[in-house]
Protein backbone atom coordinates (compact mmCIF):
# COMPACT_ATOMS: atom_id res chain seq x y z
CA UNK A 1 0.00 0.00 0.00
CA UNK A 2 1.41 3.34 -0.99
CA UNK A 3 1.92 5.88 1.75
CA UNK A 4 0.23 9.21 0.91
CA UNK A 5 2.78 11.78 -0.10
CA UNK A 6 3.05 14.82 2.10
CA UNK A 7 5.06 18.00 1.62
CA UNK A 8 8.73 17.91 2.44
CA UNK A 9 10.19 20.62 4.71
CA UNK A 10 12.35 21.98 1.90
CA UNK A 11 9.30 22.29 -0.35
CA UNK A 12 7.52 24.20 2.41
CA UNK A 13 10.54 26.42 3.02
CA UNK A 14 10.82 27.22 -0.71
CA UNK A 15 7.15 28.16 -0.81
CA UNK A 16 7.68 30.30 2.28
CA UNK A 17 10.59 32.14 0.61
CA UNK A 18 8.53 32.80 -2.52
CA UNK A 19 5.70 34.25 -0.42
CA UNK A 20 8.14 36.22 1.70
CA UNK A 21 9.74 37.80 -1.38
CA UNK A 22 6.30 38.93 -2.50
CA UNK A 23 5.87 40.70 0.85
CA UNK A 24 9.48 41.80 1.24
CA UNK A 25 11.10 42.55 -2.13
CA UNK A 26 14.38 43.50 -0.41
CA UNK A 27 14.79 39.83 0.46
CA UNK A 28 14.28 39.07 -3.23
CA UNK A 29 17.02 41.52 -4.22
CA UNK A 30 19.40 40.00 -1.69
CA UNK A 31 18.66 36.59 -3.19
CA UNK A 32 19.39 37.93 -6.66
CA UNK A 33 15.91 37.55 -8.10
CA UNK A 34 14.25 40.27 -10.15
CA UNK A 35 10.88 39.62 -8.52
CA UNK A 36 9.59 42.88 -7.09
CA UNK A 37 12.81 44.69 -8.05
CA UNK A 38 11.03 48.04 -8.30
CA UNK A 39 9.09 47.69 -5.04
CA UNK A 40 9.88 48.02 -1.34
CA UNK A 41 8.40 46.26 1.70
CA UNK A 42 5.35 47.50 3.55
CA UNK A 43 6.75 48.49 6.94
CA UNK A 44 3.36 49.60 8.25
CA UNK A 45 1.48 47.64 10.93
CA UNK A 46 -0.50 45.92 8.15
CA UNK A 47 2.72 44.82 6.46
CA UNK A 48 4.07 43.37 9.70
CA UNK A 49 0.77 41.56 10.28
CA UNK A 50 0.97 40.04 6.78
CA UNK A 51 4.46 38.64 7.45
CA UNK A 52 3.31 37.27 10.81
CA UNK A 53 0.35 35.65 9.08
CA UNK A 54 2.68 34.01 6.58
CA UNK A 55 4.83 32.65 9.43
CA UNK A 56 1.79 31.11 11.11
CA UNK A 57 0.57 29.55 7.85
CA UNK A 58 3.99 28.05 7.19
CA UNK A 59 4.15 26.56 10.70
CA UNK A 60 0.78 24.89 10.11
CA UNK A 61 2.05 23.40 6.85
CA UNK A 62 5.26 22.30 8.55
CA UNK A 63 3.32 20.43 11.21
CA UNK A 64 1.91 18.22 8.47
CA UNK A 65 5.17 17.70 6.61
CA UNK A 66 7.02 14.45 6.07
CA UNK A 67 10.81 14.13 6.16
CA UNK A 68 11.10 10.35 5.95
CA UNK A 69 13.88 8.93 3.79
CA UNK A 70 12.01 8.06 0.62
CA UNK A 71 14.00 7.55 -2.56
CA UNK A 72 15.83 10.72 -3.53
CA UNK A 73 15.21 12.41 -0.18
CA UNK A 74 18.08 13.37 2.13
CA UNK A 75 16.45 12.86 5.51
CA UNK A 76 19.15 14.76 7.41
CA UNK A 77 18.79 17.81 5.18
CA UNK A 78 15.01 17.72 5.53
CA UNK A 79 15.27 17.33 9.30
CA UNK A 80 17.64 20.28 9.65
CA UNK A 81 15.49 22.40 7.36
CA UNK A 82 12.38 21.61 9.41
CA UNK A 83 14.11 22.43 12.70
CA UNK A 84 15.47 25.71 11.37
CA UNK A 85 12.17 26.78 9.83
CA UNK A 86 10.25 26.01 13.01
CA UNK A 87 12.78 27.67 15.31
CA UNK A 88 13.17 30.82 13.19
CA UNK A 89 9.46 31.38 12.65
CA UNK A 90 8.72 30.83 16.33
CA UNK A 91 11.41 33.40 17.23
CA UNK A 92 10.07 35.90 14.67
CA UNK A 93 6.52 35.53 15.94
CA UNK A 94 7.66 36.05 19.53
CA UNK A 95 9.23 39.35 18.45
CA UNK A 96 6.13 40.37 16.50
CA UNK A 97 3.75 39.56 19.34
CA UNK A 98 5.90 41.62 21.70
CA UNK A 99 5.53 44.61 19.35
CA UNK A 100 9.22 44.95 18.53
CA UNK A 101 8.37 46.06 14.97
CA UNK A 102 6.64 49.09 16.50
CA UNK A 103 9.90 50.42 17.96
CA UNK A 104 12.42 49.20 15.36
CA UNK A 105 14.95 52.04 15.55
CA UNK A 106 18.66 51.28 15.83
CA UNK A 107 21.89 52.39 14.17
CA UNK A 108 22.60 49.37 11.98
CA UNK A 109 19.66 47.22 10.84
CA UNK A 110 16.34 49.06 11.08
CA UNK A 111 13.91 49.41 8.15
CA UNK A 112 15.62 52.71 7.44
CA UNK A 113 18.97 50.94 6.97
CA UNK A 114 17.46 48.13 4.92
CA UNK A 115 16.01 50.61 2.44
CA UNK A 116 19.25 52.57 2.18
CA UNK A 117 21.44 49.50 1.71
CA UNK A 118 19.33 47.68 -0.86
CA UNK A 119 20.27 50.14 -3.61
CA UNK A 120 23.95 49.22 -3.16
CA UNK A 121 23.25 45.61 -4.14
CA UNK A 122 20.83 46.15 -7.01
CA UNK A 123 22.15 45.18 -10.47
CA UNK A 124 23.09 48.03 -12.80
CA UNK A 125 24.01 46.20 -16.01
CA UNK A 126 21.00 46.87 -18.24
CA UNK A 127 18.46 49.65 -18.90
CA UNK A 128 15.87 47.40 -17.25
CA UNK A 129 18.00 47.34 -14.10
CA UNK A 130 18.09 51.13 -14.02
CA UNK A 131 14.36 51.35 -14.65
CA UNK A 132 13.84 49.13 -11.58
CA UNK A 133 16.15 51.37 -9.55
CA UNK A 134 14.16 54.46 -10.56
CA UNK A 135 10.88 52.73 -9.74
CA UNK A 136 12.19 51.64 -6.32
CA UNK A 137 13.51 55.13 -5.58
CA UNK A 138 10.04 56.52 -6.28
CA UNK A 139 8.62 53.94 -3.86
CA UNK A 140 10.72 55.23 -0.94
CA UNK A 141 8.22 57.86 0.32
CA UNK A 142 5.37 55.36 0.73
CA UNK A 143 7.72 52.83 2.29
CA UNK A 144 9.02 55.27 4.89
CA UNK A 145 5.49 56.50 5.51
CA UNK A 146 4.56 52.94 6.49
CA UNK A 147 7.58 52.79 8.78
CA UNK A 148 6.53 56.02 10.47
CA UNK A 149 3.01 54.61 10.89
CA UNK A 150 4.40 51.62 12.79
CA UNK A 151 6.50 53.82 15.05
CA UNK A 152 3.55 56.12 15.67
CA UNK A 153 1.35 53.16 16.57
CA UNK A 154 4.05 52.02 18.96
CA UNK A 155 3.93 55.36 20.73
CA UNK A 156 0.16 55.04 20.98
CA UNK A 157 0.58 51.63 22.61
CA UNK A 158 3.28 52.89 24.96
CA UNK A 159 5.93 51.01 22.98
CA UNK A 160 8.66 53.33 21.72
CA UNK A 161 12.32 53.26 20.77
CA UNK A 162 14.90 54.68 23.14
CA UNK A 163 15.69 58.35 22.40
CA UNK A 164 19.39 57.50 22.11
CA UNK A 165 18.61 55.37 19.04
CA UNK A 166 16.55 58.14 17.47
CA UNK A 167 19.36 60.64 17.91
CA UNK A 168 21.83 58.18 16.38
CA UNK A 169 19.60 57.81 13.31
CA UNK A 170 19.29 61.59 12.96
CA UNK A 171 23.08 61.91 13.06
CA UNK A 172 23.51 59.17 10.46
CA UNK A 173 20.92 60.77 8.20
CA UNK A 174 22.56 64.17 8.52
CA UNK A 175 25.91 62.73 7.49
CA UNK A 176 24.45 60.74 4.60
CA UNK A 177 22.14 63.44 3.28
CA UNK A 178 24.73 66.20 3.33
CA UNK A 179 23.26 69.10 1.36
CA UNK A 180 19.83 67.64 0.75
CA UNK A 181 18.92 67.72 -2.90
CA UNK A 182 22.46 68.22 -4.13
CA UNK A 183 24.32 65.71 -6.24
CA UNK A 184 26.61 64.92 -3.31
CA UNK A 185 23.91 64.00 -0.80
CA UNK A 186 21.50 61.12 -0.32
CA UNK A 187 20.92 59.10 -3.49
CA UNK A 188 22.55 61.68 -5.76
CA UNK A 189 25.75 59.65 -6.30
CA UNK A 190 23.68 56.61 -7.27
CA UNK A 191 22.06 58.50 -10.16
CA UNK A 192 25.46 59.48 -11.55
CA UNK A 193 26.00 55.91 -12.75
CA UNK A 194 22.81 55.73 -14.82
CA UNK A 195 23.04 55.47 -18.64
CA UNK A 196 22.71 58.87 -20.37
CA UNK A 197 19.23 58.30 -21.76
CA UNK A 198 17.89 57.35 -18.29
CA UNK A 199 19.95 59.69 -16.13
CA UNK A 200 17.35 62.45 -15.90
CA UNK A 201 14.68 59.95 -14.82
CA UNK A 202 16.94 58.37 -12.21
CA UNK A 203 18.09 61.76 -10.93
CA UNK A 204 14.48 62.87 -10.48
CA UNK A 205 13.66 59.63 -8.65
CA UNK A 206 16.76 60.03 -6.50
CA UNK A 207 15.59 63.49 -5.44
CA UNK A 208 12.22 62.04 -4.47
CA UNK A 209 13.83 59.31 -2.35
CA UNK A 210 16.36 61.68 -0.80
CA UNK A 211 13.55 64.07 0.11
CA UNK A 212 11.68 61.24 1.83
CA UNK A 213 14.72 60.44 3.96
CA UNK A 214 15.07 64.14 4.81
CA UNK A 215 11.42 64.21 5.90
CA UNK A 216 12.02 61.15 8.09
CA UNK A 217 15.02 62.87 9.66
CA UNK A 218 12.92 65.91 10.52
CA UNK A 219 10.10 63.75 11.89
CA UNK A 220 12.57 61.88 14.06
CA UNK A 221 14.06 65.13 15.33
CA UNK A 222 10.92 67.24 15.79
CA UNK A 223 8.29 64.69 16.78
CA UNK A 224 9.32 61.12 17.46
CA UNK A 225 12.23 61.76 19.82
CA UNK A 226 10.00 63.80 22.13
CA UNK A 227 7.25 61.19 21.91
CA UNK A 228 9.69 58.41 22.72
CA UNK A 229 11.02 60.39 25.67
CA UNK A 230 7.48 61.00 26.88
CA UNK A 231 6.69 57.30 26.57
CA UNK A 232 9.50 56.57 29.02
CA UNK A 233 11.49 54.41 26.61
CA UNK A 234 14.75 53.26 28.19
CA UNK A 235 18.06 51.97 26.88
CA UNK A 236 18.01 48.79 28.97
CA UNK A 237 15.38 46.27 27.84
CA UNK A 238 15.30 44.03 30.94
CA UNK A 239 15.57 40.26 31.29
CA UNK A 240 12.31 39.24 29.58
CA UNK A 241 12.83 41.26 26.40
CA UNK A 242 16.51 40.41 26.36
CA UNK A 243 15.72 36.70 26.49
CA UNK A 244 13.52 37.04 23.38
CA UNK A 245 16.23 38.96 21.56
CA UNK A 246 18.79 36.36 22.58
CA UNK A 247 16.60 33.63 21.13
CA UNK A 248 16.24 35.67 17.92
CA UNK A 249 19.99 36.19 17.49
CA UNK A 250 21.29 32.84 18.74
CA UNK A 251 18.55 30.30 18.16
CA UNK A 252 18.73 29.13 21.77
CA UNK A 253 17.07 29.81 25.11
CA UNK A 254 20.19 30.97 26.90
CA UNK A 255 21.15 30.87 30.53
CA UNK A 256 21.99 34.57 30.60
CA UNK A 257 23.83 34.44 33.92
CA UNK A 258 26.05 31.63 32.63
CA UNK A 259 26.72 33.60 29.44
CA UNK A 260 27.64 36.68 31.50
CA UNK A 261 30.06 34.59 33.57
CA UNK A 262 31.56 33.12 30.38
CA UNK A 263 32.22 36.61 29.06
CA UNK A 264 34.22 37.37 32.20
CA UNK A 265 36.10 34.07 31.91
CA UNK A 266 37.19 34.99 28.39
CA UNK A 267 38.16 38.48 29.53
CA UNK A 268 40.47 37.06 32.22
CA UNK A 269 41.88 34.43 29.82
CA UNK A 270 42.76 36.97 27.14
CA UNK A 271 44.22 39.71 29.36
CA UNK A 272 47.57 38.02 30.21
CA UNK A 273 47.94 36.80 26.61
CA UNK A 274 47.55 40.36 25.37
CA UNK A 275 50.10 41.61 27.88
CA UNK A 276 52.62 39.01 26.73
CA UNK A 277 52.09 39.90 23.07
CA UNK A 278 52.36 43.63 23.81
CA UNK A 279 55.78 43.03 25.40
CA UNK A 280 57.02 41.55 22.12
CA UNK A 281 56.32 44.91 20.45
CA UNK A 282 57.39 47.35 23.18
CA UNK A 283 59.47 45.59 25.86
CA UNK A 284 59.00 46.59 29.47
CA UNK A 285 55.55 45.32 30.46
CA UNK A 286 53.57 47.96 28.60
CA UNK A 287 49.79 48.05 28.89
CA UNK A 288 48.40 46.32 25.72
CA UNK A 289 46.20 49.29 24.88
CA UNK A 290 49.10 51.70 25.23
CA UNK A 291 50.92 49.52 22.72
CA UNK A 292 47.87 49.45 20.43
CA UNK A 293 47.72 53.25 20.56
CA UNK A 294 51.44 53.35 19.73
CA UNK A 295 50.80 51.05 16.76
CA UNK A 296 48.04 53.36 15.63
CA UNK A 297 50.52 56.23 15.48
CA UNK A 298 53.78 54.48 14.58
CA UNK A 299 52.97 50.98 13.30
CA UNK A 300 52.52 49.79 9.74
CA UNK A 301 49.72 51.55 7.90
CA UNK A 302 48.24 52.02 4.44
CA UNK A 303 47.76 55.58 3.18
CA UNK A 304 44.81 56.45 0.98
CA UNK A 305 41.27 55.10 0.85
CA UNK A 306 41.63 53.42 -2.54
CA UNK A 307 45.06 52.09 -1.61
CA UNK A 308 43.54 50.53 1.51
CA UNK A 309 40.72 48.96 -0.48
CA UNK A 310 43.28 47.40 -2.84
CA UNK A 311 45.41 46.21 0.08
CA UNK A 312 42.40 44.52 1.71
CA UNK A 313 41.57 42.88 -1.63
CA UNK A 314 45.09 41.45 -1.84
CA UNK A 315 44.84 40.21 1.75
CA UNK A 316 41.73 38.20 0.91
CA UNK A 317 43.14 36.94 -2.40
CA UNK A 318 46.25 35.70 -0.61
CA UNK A 319 44.14 33.92 2.01
CA UNK A 320 42.15 32.11 -0.68
CA UNK A 321 45.32 30.95 -2.42
CA UNK A 322 46.84 29.72 0.83
CA UNK A 323 43.76 27.95 2.20
CA UNK A 324 42.21 26.33 -0.86
CA UNK A 325 43.01 22.62 -1.12
CA UNK A 326 44.82 22.53 2.23
CA UNK A 327 42.23 23.51 4.80
CA UNK A 328 39.12 23.96 2.63
CA UNK A 329 37.85 22.89 -0.77
CA UNK A 330 36.67 26.24 -2.15
CA UNK A 331 34.28 26.18 -5.11
CA UNK A 332 35.35 28.37 -8.02
CA UNK A 333 32.53 30.96 -7.67
CA UNK A 334 33.37 31.37 -3.98
CA UNK A 335 36.99 32.18 -4.68
CA UNK A 336 36.09 35.73 -5.67
CA UNK A 337 35.14 38.43 -3.14
CA UNK A 338 35.19 42.21 -3.65
CA UNK A 339 36.71 44.74 -1.28
CA UNK A 340 34.54 47.89 -1.13
CA UNK A 341 34.41 51.21 0.71
CA UNK A 342 31.21 51.72 2.71
CA UNK A 343 29.08 54.80 1.98
CA UNK A 344 29.01 57.50 4.68
CA UNK A 345 26.31 57.81 7.30
CA UNK A 346 26.28 54.16 8.33
CA UNK A 347 27.63 52.10 11.20
CA UNK A 348 31.29 52.43 12.14
CA UNK A 349 32.03 48.71 12.01
CA UNK A 350 33.08 46.86 8.82
CA UNK A 351 30.51 44.50 7.36
CA UNK A 352 29.92 41.93 4.61
CA UNK A 353 27.19 41.37 2.02
CA UNK A 354 26.43 37.86 0.73
CA UNK A 355 26.56 37.00 -3.00
CA UNK A 356 23.33 36.56 -4.89
CA UNK A 357 22.13 33.13 -5.97
CA UNK A 358 24.05 32.28 -9.12
CA UNK A 359 26.83 34.70 -8.08
CA UNK A 360 25.76 37.42 -10.50
CA UNK A 361 26.53 39.73 -7.56
CA UNK A 362 29.71 38.76 -5.69
CA UNK A 363 30.23 38.72 -1.96
CA UNK A 364 31.60 42.05 -0.74
CA UNK A 365 33.41 43.35 2.31
CA UNK A 366 32.79 46.99 3.28
CA UNK A 367 35.17 49.33 5.09
CA UNK A 368 33.71 52.48 6.72
CA UNK A 369 36.39 55.16 6.57
CA UNK A 370 34.97 57.53 9.23
CA UNK A 371 36.72 60.34 7.39
CA UNK A 372 40.18 58.73 7.65
CA UNK A 373 42.73 58.39 4.89
CA UNK A 374 45.38 56.47 6.88
CA UNK A 375 44.64 52.95 8.10
CA UNK A 376 46.92 51.06 10.53
CA UNK A 377 47.15 47.41 9.52
CA UNK A 378 47.30 45.84 12.99
CA UNK A 379 43.51 46.11 13.45
CA UNK A 380 42.57 45.21 9.86
CA UNK A 381 44.19 41.83 9.19
CA UNK A 382 42.16 39.73 11.63
CA UNK A 383 39.04 41.79 10.88
CA UNK A 384 39.29 40.95 7.17
CA UNK A 385 39.81 37.27 7.95
CA UNK A 386 36.49 37.66 9.81
CA UNK A 387 34.63 39.56 7.08
CA UNK A 388 36.18 37.88 4.03
CA UNK A 389 38.26 34.71 4.03
CA UNK A 390 37.92 32.35 5.79
CA UNK A 391 35.11 34.11 7.63
CA UNK A 392 31.79 35.41 6.37
CA UNK A 393 32.52 35.08 2.67
CA UNK A 394 33.68 31.49 2.84
CA UNK A 395 30.70 30.41 4.91
CA UNK A 396 27.99 32.44 3.21
CA UNK A 397 29.54 31.99 -0.22
CA UNK A 398 29.60 28.22 0.32
CA UNK A 399 26.00 28.34 1.51
CA UNK A 400 25.06 30.19 -1.68
CA UNK A 401 26.91 27.60 -3.74
CA UNK A 402 25.04 24.74 -2.00
CA UNK A 403 21.61 26.42 -2.02
CA UNK A 404 20.24 23.94 -4.57
CA UNK A 405 21.16 20.97 -2.36
CA UNK A 406 19.84 22.57 0.80
CA UNK A 407 17.29 25.35 0.34
CA UNK A 408 17.24 29.09 -0.14
CA UNK A 409 15.79 29.41 3.33
CA UNK A 410 18.69 27.55 4.98
CA UNK A 411 21.41 29.29 2.99
CA UNK A 412 20.25 32.81 2.15
CA UNK A 413 17.25 33.87 4.23
CA UNK A 414 17.34 32.47 7.76
CA UNK A 415 20.86 33.32 8.88
CA UNK A 416 21.30 32.95 12.66
CA UNK A 417 23.84 35.42 14.04
CA UNK A 418 25.38 32.91 16.46
CA UNK A 419 26.12 30.55 13.57
CA UNK A 420 27.44 33.15 11.12
CA UNK A 421 29.23 35.50 13.52
CA UNK A 422 30.40 32.52 15.53
CA UNK A 423 31.99 31.01 12.42
CA UNK A 424 33.64 34.32 11.50
CA UNK A 425 35.16 34.64 14.96
CA UNK A 426 36.23 31.00 14.81
CA UNK A 427 37.86 31.82 11.44
CA UNK A 428 39.94 34.56 13.07
CA UNK A 429 41.19 32.12 15.70
CA UNK A 430 41.79 29.44 13.06
CA UNK A 431 44.08 31.79 11.13
CA UNK A 432 46.05 32.31 14.33
CA UNK A 433 46.22 28.54 14.86
CA UNK A 434 47.42 28.05 11.28
CA UNK A 435 50.26 30.55 11.71
CA UNK A 436 48.96 33.49 9.69
CA UNK A 437 49.35 35.96 12.57
CA UNK A 438 53.05 35.66 13.40
CA UNK A 439 53.59 39.43 13.15
CA UNK A 440 53.26 40.58 16.80
CA UNK A 441 51.30 43.69 15.78
CA UNK A 442 48.81 41.68 13.74
CA UNK A 443 48.47 39.12 16.52
CA UNK A 444 47.90 41.80 19.15
CA UNK A 445 45.24 43.25 16.86
CA UNK A 446 43.65 39.79 16.67
CA UNK A 447 43.67 39.43 20.45
CA UNK A 448 42.15 42.91 20.73
CA UNK A 449 39.36 41.71 18.42
CA UNK A 450 38.85 38.66 20.62
CA UNK A 451 38.85 40.79 23.77
CA UNK A 452 36.29 43.15 22.29
CA UNK A 453 33.94 40.22 21.64
CA UNK A 454 34.38 39.03 25.26
CA UNK A 455 33.75 42.56 26.56
CA UNK A 456 30.62 42.68 24.39
CA UNK A 457 29.16 39.69 26.21
CA UNK A 458 29.87 41.31 29.57
CA UNK A 459 28.50 44.77 28.86
CA UNK A 460 25.63 43.78 26.57
CA UNK A 461 24.12 41.46 29.16
CA UNK A 462 25.27 43.67 32.02
CA UNK A 463 23.67 46.87 30.67
CA UNK A 464 20.37 45.37 29.63
CA UNK A 465 19.89 43.29 32.78
CA UNK A 466 21.44 45.97 35.03
CA UNK A 467 23.78 43.43 36.60
CA UNK A 468 26.46 44.11 39.17
CA UNK A 469 30.13 44.10 38.22
CA UNK A 470 31.74 41.12 40.00
CA UNK A 471 34.35 41.39 42.71
CA UNK A 472 37.06 39.84 40.52
CA UNK A 473 36.75 42.64 37.94
CA UNK A 474 39.68 45.07 37.62
CA UNK A 475 37.07 47.69 36.70
CA UNK A 476 34.69 49.19 39.29
CA UNK A 477 33.81 45.98 41.18
CA UNK A 478 30.44 46.04 42.91
CA UNK A 479 28.96 48.84 40.79
CA UNK A 480 25.92 48.26 38.60
CA UNK A 481 26.26 48.48 34.81
CA UNK A 482 25.02 51.59 33.00
CA UNK A 483 25.67 52.69 29.40
CA UNK A 484 28.20 55.24 30.69
CA UNK A 485 30.13 52.57 32.61
CA UNK A 486 29.94 50.22 29.62
CA UNK A 487 31.46 52.91 27.37
CA UNK A 488 34.21 53.52 29.92
CA UNK A 489 34.95 49.79 30.18
CA UNK A 490 34.93 49.33 26.40
CA UNK A 491 37.25 52.30 25.99
CA UNK A 492 39.64 50.94 28.61
CA UNK A 493 39.83 47.45 27.08
CA UNK A 494 39.65 48.16 23.34
CA UNK A 495 42.07 49.64 20.85
CA UNK A 496 39.35 51.12 18.63
CA UNK A 497 38.91 54.86 17.95
CA UNK A 498 36.46 56.80 20.12
CA UNK A 499 33.91 57.33 17.32
CA UNK A 500 33.85 53.59 16.68
CA UNK A 501 33.32 52.81 20.37
CA UNK A 502 30.54 55.38 20.71
CA UNK A 503 28.79 53.75 17.75
CA UNK A 504 29.27 50.32 19.31
CA UNK A 505 27.51 51.25 22.55
CA UNK A 506 24.55 52.60 20.60
CA UNK A 507 24.55 49.40 18.56
CA UNK A 508 24.49 47.14 21.64
CA UNK A 509 21.67 49.12 23.20
CA UNK A 510 19.65 49.16 19.97
CA UNK A 511 20.15 45.49 19.08
CA UNK A 512 20.03 43.64 22.40
CA UNK A 513 21.82 40.25 22.43
CA UNK A 514 23.19 40.52 18.89
CA UNK A 515 26.63 41.39 20.22
CA UNK A 516 26.83 38.26 22.39
CA UNK A 517 26.24 35.97 19.41
CA UNK A 518 29.89 36.23 18.27
CA UNK A 519 31.57 34.79 21.33
CA UNK A 520 28.83 32.29 22.18
CA UNK A 521 28.74 31.14 18.58
CA UNK A 522 32.52 30.75 18.48
CA UNK A 523 32.32 28.61 21.62
CA UNK A 524 29.84 26.29 19.88
CA UNK A 525 32.11 25.94 16.81
CA UNK A 526 35.18 25.21 18.95
CA UNK A 527 33.37 22.74 21.21
CA UNK A 528 31.81 21.01 18.21
CA UNK A 529 35.21 20.61 16.57
CA UNK A 530 36.72 19.13 19.71
CA UNK A 531 33.81 16.70 20.19
CA UNK A 532 34.20 15.54 16.59
CA UNK A 533 37.97 15.22 17.09
CA UNK A 534 37.49 13.15 20.26
CA UNK A 535 34.90 10.96 18.54
CA UNK A 536 37.05 10.21 15.48
CA UNK A 537 40.45 10.11 17.16
CA UNK A 538 43.33 9.70 14.69
CA UNK A 539 40.87 9.57 11.78
CA UNK A 540 39.81 13.17 12.37
CA UNK A 541 40.45 15.30 9.27
CA UNK A 542 40.12 19.04 9.82
CA UNK A 543 39.47 19.92 6.17
CA UNK A 544 36.77 17.28 5.88
CA UNK A 545 35.18 18.51 9.11
CA UNK A 546 35.28 22.11 7.95
CA UNK A 547 33.54 21.34 4.68
CA UNK A 548 30.94 19.11 6.35
CA UNK A 549 30.28 21.81 8.94
CA UNK A 550 29.98 24.56 6.33
CA UNK A 551 27.56 22.37 4.36
CA UNK A 552 25.05 22.19 7.21
CA UNK A 553 23.54 25.56 6.30
CA UNK A 554 22.05 27.83 8.92
CA UNK A 555 21.10 26.40 12.31
CA UNK A 556 20.13 27.77 15.67
CA UNK A 557 22.78 27.53 18.36
CA UNK A 558 21.20 24.56 20.15
CA UNK A 559 20.95 22.55 16.95
CA UNK A 560 24.38 23.68 15.76
CA UNK A 561 26.08 22.34 18.87
CA UNK A 562 24.44 18.96 18.40
CA UNK A 563 25.25 18.72 14.69
CA UNK A 564 28.90 19.82 14.80
CA UNK A 565 29.88 17.20 17.33
CA UNK A 566 28.35 14.40 15.29
CA UNK A 567 30.17 15.14 12.02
Amino acid sequence: MLRPQRELPRQISDAHVDALVALDPITGTNLGTSAGAGRLPDFSPDGAAAEAGLARETLVRLAGSDAQADAGVDADVERRCARLLRERLDAELAQYEAGEHLRAVNNISSPLHRVRKVFAVMPTRTPEDWAAIAQRLRAVPDCLSGYRASLAEGVGRGVAAAPRQVRANVAQLEEWLGSTGSAGGGFGPLAAGAPPHLRAEVEAAARVATGAFAELREWFRREYEAQATGAGAEDAVGRERYGRFARHHTGADLDLDEAYAYGWEEFHRLLPEMRAEATRILPGGQDPWVVLAWLGDHGKSVHGVEETRVWLQSLMDEAVAALDGRHFDIAEPVRHVESCIAPPGGPAAPYYSQPSLGFTRPGRTWLPTLGRTRFPTHDLVSTWYHEGFPGHHLQLGHWTFTAARLSRYQTNVAKVDATTEGWALYAERLMDELGFLTDPAHRLGHLDDQMMRAVRVVIDIGMHLRLSIPAHSPFRPGERWTPALAREFLGRYSGRPAAYLDSEIVRYLGRPAQAISYKLGERAWLEGRERARAKQGPDFDLKRWHMAALSLGSLGLTDLSDELGSL
